[in-house]
């Protein structure tokens, strides 16, 4: 049987990848809290920073879990995509479920920074 992973994986990129998949979901379910909330919550810029920061985590972490040379361009814009959903989230201070996503957008944003950064 084949080994799942072919490549080493550090620590940090470990970490990364569990970020990016915490964020995804995370941004997945602020779609749905948004659409339901409706007014503000509901504007196309919102939900679209949402949905970028969602696919690009995913996408991300792909990359990451198959060593993709591209990985750490991927990590670049995946961090882009988290910062801008951050700001966006937190123009709603007023509920606990976009605070909750702007801080793990950030702290996502973070580790894609640093991966961004790193070889395999």
């Amino acid at each position: 049987m084949p080994h799942a992973m072919e490549h080493d994986m550090s620590t940090k990129m470990q970490e990364c990848i569990r970020n990016c998949s915490d964020c995804h979901n995370t941004c997945v379910q602020a779609i749905g809290y948004c659409l339901q909330k409706g007014g503000r919550h509901a504007e196309p810029a919102h939900l679209k920073s949402l949905m970028d920061c969602a696919d690009t985590c995913r996408t991300n972490a792909d990359f990451m879990l198959r060593g993709s040379a591209l990985y750490t361009k991927a990590c670049g814009l995946c961090a882009e995509a988290c910062t801008r959903c951050a700001e966006s989230c937190e123009q709603f201070a007023d509920g606990a479920e976009m605070k909750a996503c702007a801080e793990l957008c950030r702290r996502c944003a973070a580790t894609c920074l640093e991966m961004a950064d790193m070889r395999m």
